[in-house]
C-alpha cells in the first residue's frame, strides 16, 4: 500500500455565487462544501491533507479545523489564481518530503462518493497518473478527453478545442491521482500558452503521454456522472442539495424509517434515526439530531441539534432547538422548545407552549399557552394554561423551581427567583413573588365582588343617553 496525500483546491472566490461569503463555505445538507473533500480524504486514509486556500482563507481554515480537530491538515496559500496547475504547485512545499500518491480534489464537488475515489485508486493500480471523467450529452465548458488508440493522450480545455474535439462527450471531472514525484516535477514545467493564459493541471496528461508514462482513467456515465458535477452558482448548489438529500433519505428508508412523503423531508448529514421512526411531510431534521425508535414526527416539524426519545410524538408545526425530549413524551402542536430544554419520560408540552433552559420531570404537564424559562418543574407537576415564569428582571435571569406534584392554576405569573414546594397549589390568576411551602395553597387575586343588577342598570343608562 502506497502512502496517500490529498490536495484540495479551494482558493477561488466563486463570483457566480453572488455572495459575500466564499463559495466553499456555502452548505449542502448543513455541511460546508469544503468539509466534503476533507472527509473523503480522511476516509481514503490520507496521511496529509493540504488545503490550497485564497479568498477568505482564515474563515475557511477555521471552519475545517473546528470540524476536523485531529486531522493532519496543512494550509497552502494561493495568493493569485493563475490556474489549476499553479494551485497544486502551491502545495509543493507542504509535500516536499512526501513519497506516494497525491489525490487532487476540488473544494466544490460535495456529491463525489467515497466509493468512486476508491474505484479510481483501484483503477490506477501502479500507473503514475489517473484521471476521473464523465460522459455528458452536453459537455459545455468541460475539458475534453482526447484519446489515441483508446488510451487517454490529453485533456484539452474547451476554449482550446478544435471543432472536432468539442464534439467529444468524455470530459474531465477535475479529480486525479498522481505520483508525488511526477506531479510536482511535471507541473513545474507547465506553461500558460493557451486561450486563458493560465497554468493548466490538465497538461499533466499530455506530458505523461509524451514521456510514455502510463495514464489510466475512470469515466462515469448516466446518472452516476451527476456525482462529479461541481458547484459554481446557486442553481448548482440547489442541485447538489437535492442529490445529497436523496442519498440521505434512501439510506434511512433502507434502515427502517418511514417517510410518508420522502421528497418533502429535509435531513442534515449528522442526523441519526432509529428503526420505526415515522416522518410526516415537510419535516426538517438538522444538525446533531437523533430520533429514537418508534418516535412519530408530524407534519411541518423542525428539529435542530436535539434528541427525541423512543415512542415520543412531536405534533405538527413544533420547533425544537438544542432540546432533549425523553421517551414517551408528547410535544405540540405549535410548541417551541428552545436551548437547554429537557423533558423527562412521559412529559406533555402542549400547543403554544415555549420553554427555555427548563427541565420538566417525569410525567409533568404544561398543556396550553405557557412560557417556562429558567425553570425546574418536578415530576407529576401540572402547569395551567397561560402560566408564565417571569425570569428576567431587565438585567439578569432568575430561576423558578416547582416541586413534584405541584398544581399551578391558569394565568399564573411566577416572579423569579421563586419556589413552589412539592404538592403545593397555586390558585388561578395569581402572581407569586414569595415561596410557597410544600402542600400549601397560594392565592394573590382580589376577592370577588358581585353587584346584582348592575348590567341591567348600565344598559338602561346607556339607552337614555342615546335617546337624549
Amino acid at each position: 500500500m502506497r502512502a496517500k496525500a490529498v490536495v484540495v483546491m479551494a482558493a477561488g472566490k466563486g463570483t457566480r455565487m453572488r455572495s459575500r461569503q466564499t463559495k466553499v463555505l456555502h452548505s449542502v445538507a448543513g455541511r460546508p462544501l469544503i468539509h466534503y473533500p476533507v472527509a473523503q480524504a480522511l476516509a481514503l486514509g490520507a496521511e496529509r491533507v493540504v488545503l490550497v486556500l485564497g479568498h477568505q482563507r482564515e474563515a475557511v481554515e477555521a471552519s475545517v479545523r473546528a470540524a476536523f480537530p485531529d486531522a493532519p491538515i496543512e494550509v497552502a496559500v494561493q495568493a493569485e489564481q493563475l490556474g489549476t496547475a499553479h494551485a497544486v504547485l502551491c502545495a509543493r512545499d507542504a509535500l516536499s518530503d512526501f513519497a506516494g500518491d497525491v489525490f487532487i480534489l476540488s473544494g466544490d464537488v460535495p456529491t463525489l462518493r467515497d466509493e468512486t475515489l476508491q474505484a479510481l485508486d483501484e483503477r490506477a493500480g501502479d500507473a503514475p497518473v489517473a484521471v476521473l471523467g464523465m460522459r455528458l450529452a452536453e459537455p459545455a465548458a468541460y475539458g475534453r478527453f482526447v484519446r489515441q488508440e483508446g488510451a487517454l493522450a490529453a485533456i484539452v480545455e474547451a476554449r482550446d478545442c478544435s471543432p472536432s474535439q468539442l464534439a467529444i462527450d468524455e470530459v474531465n471531472a477535475g479529480i486525479y491521482r498522481v505520483d508525488a514525484g511526477f506531479l510536482f516535477e511535471t507541473l513545474a514545467a507547465v506553461g500558460s500558452d493557451n486561450a486563458q493564459g493560465e497554468f493548466y493541471l490538465t497538461d499533466l496528461v499530455a506530458a505523461a503521454a509524451a514521456q510514455g508514462v502510463a495514464v489510466r482513467d475512470l469515466v462515469l456515465e448516466g446518472d452516476a456522472a451527476l456525482e462529479l458535477h461541481g458547484v459554481n452558482d446557486r442553481q448548482d448548489l440547489a442541485a447538489a442539495e437535492a442529490r445529497i438529500q436523496a442519498r440521505l433519505r434512501a439510506h434511512w428508508l433502507a434502515a427502517g424509517v418511514t417517510m410518508q412523503s420522502p421528497d418533502s423531508v429535509t435531513l442534515g448529514h449528522r442526523v441519526q434515526l432509529a428503526p420505526d421512526v415515522v416522518l410526516e411531510p415537510d419535516v426538517s431534521l438538522l444538525g446533531d439530531t437523533a430520533i429514537g425508535e418508534g418516535a412519530w414526527i408530524e407534519r411541518g416539524v423542525r428539529i435542530q441539534d436535539s434528541q427525541v426519545g423512543a415512542g415520543s410524538r412531536i405534533l405538527g408545526h413544533s420547533y425544537l432547538e438544542s432540546a432533549q425530549v425523553g421517551a414517551g413524551c408528547q410535544v405540540g402542536p405549535f410548541a417551541r422548545l428552545r436551548e437547554g430544554t429537557v423533558l423527562c419520560e412521559g412529559v406533555k408540552v402542549g400547543n403554544f407552549v415555549e420553554t427555555k433552559k427548563t427541565e420538566l420531570g417525569k410525567g409533568a404537564k404544561a398543556s396550553h399557552l405557557s412560557y417556562l424559562g429558567d425553570a425546574l418543574v418536578g415530576p407529576g407537576a401540572n402547569i395551567g394554561a397561560g402560566t408564565i415564569t417571569c425570569n428576567y428582571d431587565g438585567v439578569n435571569k432568575h430561576r423558578t423551581v416547582i416541586g413534584a406534584g405541584a398544581f399551578i392554576g391558569s394565568d399564573t405569573q411566577l416572579v423569579a427567583p421563586v419556589t413552589v414546594g412539592d404538592g403545593a397549589y397555586v390558585g388561578a390568576g395569581s402572581t407569586i413573588t414569595e415561596p410557597v411551602p410544600a402542600d400549601g395553597l397560594a392565592l394573590s387575586r382580589v376577592r370577588q365582588r358581585v353587584i346584582e343588577g348592575w348590567a341591567a342598570r348600565q344598559r338602561a343608562r346607556m339607552s337614555k343617553k342615546k335617546e337624549g
